[in-house]
Order: structure tokens, then sequence, then C-alpha cells
């Protein structure tokens, strides 16, 4: 799109279908920062729900309607909505109705992020709002001033004002730092200066769509930044034009750990990170634990020295990253020594390296699990049992509700007692309790000091409202 196209659509006015998600809010963000006038609804606010979060958005100048379609009054308005939402929709049958134009989450952050300067993508199955905020940080710190789309708060960049950051907005054509996703095909979309591509494991695609979605993408990136730790991410590195490898383990990653300088906490990690090709090294110390967050921070350094920062620089940069609500954020400790922990855990990859951070030091888990649908646990239940099974001792607990449900037909052949008896049958204990509030409860009466209490699932903001009420009841 050209730049006076760019500057055409932005001076149109823009309606967000469920404004208050983790992809939408960002962007909504993003565009009012950019000038755009924005309106949107949410099926959340008309319940009643989150309303600190949308007050929050008003208070940005963005208006808030019902969802009843009142919000769309003019042909000329932009209407932002999910290719799934149904055409039954109030917003999306007024739009139709008055012919308003239509773009998806996806079309429209394309858009704004191939306009910019310097382009940099994070993708990957797991990890990618950790390293899109450890990215945006290093760039923020070395005077980049980006533009970041996430899909988590950053607390780097939380305060009195801006208490929902999961977006930064920068400068126009300057540096743009965004997590792409593989889910619904749509990284197609992006032309990244840098792409980071931190792992290719089974999620919503199968694996022969995941290693051609993942491939194109870093075919069409100018640097590609990939872990050499993980094989096959490291078996696409041969569709990059220029490549950056990073890696704990691997031996000729360009952006390495020294053998032997790694130190653990429970709430930080520490090593002596490398530029091989450089020749130089640098400390590292990480205010988050857990070596998947060290090998976050080894992408983050890459993707900037791909973008022109100094190595020294981006790892003292990450040192001060404060890292990312709902990624084992520490939420307290209760009276009795009982520790809540939020988290995103919710596909196999995310769930093992949260439970093998919390196995690395002393203290029985207490590992609550929300599915975040009825379709995902079907395709990926037996991995993540298999997970909870290896992951976890004959001592730790897991909890499980029902899965979250947003509405809509959908297949419940698998269910969440499907996953506890698997759990069960690999050897580990395992209770399936529908009600969330009865596994809160539960959870509370089983605890005992010196227990980690982690509350793991996706889709749900009330999720972290959730722990906290578990510490209150612990006392």
């Amino acid at each position: 799109m050209s730049e006076t196209d760019l500057s055409a659509l932005l001076g149109r006015p823009f309606f967000f279908c469920g404004i208050g998600g983790s992809g939408m809010l960002p962007l909504a963000c993003i565009l009012r920062g950019r000038g755009a006038e924005v309106a949107g609804s949410d099926r959340s606010r008309d319940q009643g729900r989150f309303a600190e979060k949308f007050a929050w958005l008003e208070a940005q100048g963005i208006t808030l309607f019902p969802q009843d379609g009142s919000g769309i009054a003019s042909a000329d308005q932009v209407l932002v909505a999910s290719a799934a939402i149904e055409d039954t929709v109030p917003e999306v049958a007024q739009a139709k109705a008055l012919g308003c134009a239509r773009m998806s989450r996806a079309e429209l952050l394309s858009t704004l992020f191939n306009d910019a300067g310097t382009r940099i993508a994070i993708g990957g199955t797991s990890g990618k709002s950790t390293v899109t905020g450890m990215t945006g940080w290093i760039m923020t710190q070395a005077g980049r001033d980006p533009t970041i789309m996430n899909g988590a708060v950053m607390k780097n960049f939380t305060g009195a004002e801006m208490p929902f950051a999961s977006a930064r907005v920068g400068s126009r054509g300057g540096a743009f730092v965004s997590e792409v996703d593989e889910s619904d095909g749509s990284i197609a979309l992006y032309r990244p200066s840098v792409a980071v591509l931190l792992n290719v494991t089974l999620d919503h695609k199968s694996m022969d769509d995941l290693r051609a979605l993942f491939g194109d993408y870093l075919a069409a990136s100018d640097v590609a930044v990939v872990n050499a730790d993980d094989a096959e991410a490291a078996a696409l590195s041969v569709n990059a034009k220029s490549l950056v490898t990073y890696g704990i383990e691997a031996a000729d990653a360009r952006i390495g750990i020294e053998p032997g300088s790694i130190v653990e906490s429970a709430t930080g990690i520490a090593a002596t990170a490398l530029d091989r090709e450089a020749g130089t090294s640098a400390e590292i110390a990480l205010k988050v634990p857990g070596m998947h967050n060290l090998s976050n921070a080894l992408a983050a350094i890459g993707a900037a020295v791909a973008a022109g920062v100094e190595f020294a620089a981006a790892v003292e940069a990450v040192g001060s990253f404060e890292g990312l609500a709902r990624r084992f954020d520490i939420i307290g400790t209760s009276t009795a020594g009982v520790t809540v922990i939020d988290d995103f855990g919710h596909n196999p990859d995310k769930v093992r390296a949260t439970l093998r951070t919390l196995r690395a030091h002393e203290g029985r888990v207490i590992a609550f699990f929300q599915p975040h649908g009825f379709g995902p646990l079907k395709q990926m239940g037996r991995e993540l049992a298999e997970v909870f099974a290896e992951e976890l001792t004959d001592e730790d607990r897991v909890v499980l509700c029902d899965p979250v449900y947003f509405g809509g037909t959908v297949d419940r052949s698998v269910g969440s007692s499907d996953l506890a008896q698997w759990i069960r049958d690999a050897g580990k204990e395992a209770d399936h309790i529908p009600s969330r509030d009865e596994c809160g409860a539960h959870i509370v009466e089983i605890a005992k000091a010196g227990d980690r209490i982690v509350v793991m699932g996706a889709r749900d903001d009330s999720l972290s409202a959730f722990a906290r009420t578990i510490l209150q009841q612990l006392g």
C-alpha cells in the first residue's frame, strides 16, 4: 500500500467488533495513537465484565457502544472483525447493509507493519509475546522509538496512565515490533526486515502446514533470526536470505551462552552471553526465570542485533525487562507461605516451560488448568497429558475445570474429564472439577506451606482475578 493510500485509510473511522480482545485492544490503541477515529463494542462490556479496561479505552478517546449495531452509522467506517464472526452479529449485519469496508485484525496490522522502516516480526509456536516485549524494550532503550504490538501487557510500559500497555505507539516510518500469528495463516501477510522464528511445534495446525507457513515467512524476510536449538526451526533456516542463529545448546549459534555460566534462581536467571561472530561477550541477568526465558532473551538480542543495535547494549537492555502480565506472573505469597502464580500456559510447549521452571526449585506444585476451548483440547489433549505427567512429581497435583466456552456450535466430544483420565493413565494425580470456583475452593483446601499454585489458561482475562481470589482466600 502506498503512503497516500495508507494515509487515506487512516483518515477513515474504524469500528472494532470485540475491541477488548488481547489482539484487538493494542491495535485499536495504535490506530488511535496515529490519530485515527476509533470506536468499538464488546460482548464482555455488555455483560458488565472488565469495567476498568473499558473505562480506560474510553479515556484514550475511543467511543464504545453496546454490541447491537448502533455504532455502525456510516458507509465510510471500516469494520475490524475476525473472519470467524458470523454475519448475524449486529455490527457485521449493519456494516454489510451500509456497504462498509471490512478488515480482519491481521489485514489491518500487516498494513501498518509493512509501512514501517524497520519491521521486526516475532513468530513461532511459543514465546512470541515475551520476545516481542523484550525486543520492543531493547529497541526503546536503544532510542529507536518503536511501535510495539503485543498480545500481552508489558510491565515496562505500564503506569497509572497506562495500565493496559499491550501496545506502544512510536514514530510512523520508524521501527515496528510485532508478534505474528500462524494459527490462521495470516503470517503470510507480513514483509519483515527481521523475521524471528522461535520454535515450530504442534498447536493450531498440522506440522506440515506449520513448516510451509514458517518457511515462507523466513523467505519473505531480509534477515531471519532462528533458534538453532529447535530442530524444526533450524531446518527451515535454509529458506533465509540472510541468517542470524541463536541458542543455548547449539555450539555454532551466533548469539549464544558461555557453557557452564548459567545461574538460575526462583525469580531470574543469569549467564554470559556471546556474539560468536563478533567475538564479544556480555553478562546477562534477567528478572524473569527459566531456561525458556534465557532462550527468549537470546532471540530478542538476535533480533535487535539484526536491526542494527550493538550487542552489549541489547544485552544490558534486556536485563531490565520486567516481564509480561500472565507470563509466570507472581501474584504473591500468603502468610502461610503459599505462592500463587498467574500464567498463560495453554499448549504443550508453554505448559512444559512453566512446569519445568517451577520444578527447578523446591516445593510442591499445584497446577490449575483451564483449557481454552473444546477444539484445542481435542487436538492437543493427549500431548498435554504427557507434559503434565512428565514434568510433575508424584506429590504434585493437577486440578482441571471445564474448558472456557465463548458460544457457538462446538464439538464437545473431548472434555476436561478426558484430560484428567489421560494424566492419571500416565501415572500422575489429576482432579476434574467442572466449576472453576469449586476448583479454587479445592485448591485452597489442599494447599500447604511451601506450595506453588500456578493458574494456567488462555483467552480468558478473568483467570487473573481467579488467581488473586485464591491468594486472598489463602490469607
